[in-house]
């Protein structure tokens, strides 16, 4: 069980961390936000990479 300090935080991750912060804001499991991107990459990219990067230049990462 993880516990929700409030924040949205970039943790230690695959590539950026941003799956796993979304996961411990929200209480969604890591696995179904990375499915959630990976689907948002086939429709050309774009609508999964531009929120992935922009999430991950804003989101400040975990001390």
């Amino acid at each position: 069980m993880t516990t929700n300090t409030g924040k949205l935080y970039r943790q230690n991750g695959v590539v950026g961390g941003v799956c796993g912060g979304l996961a411990e804001f929200s209480g969604i499991h890591v696995v179904w936000w990375r499915i959630l991107f990976l689907i948002l990459l086939i429709p050309g990219g774009l609508p999964g990479l531009v929120p992935y990067l922009i999430m991950w230049i804003v989101m400040p990462k975990r001390l």
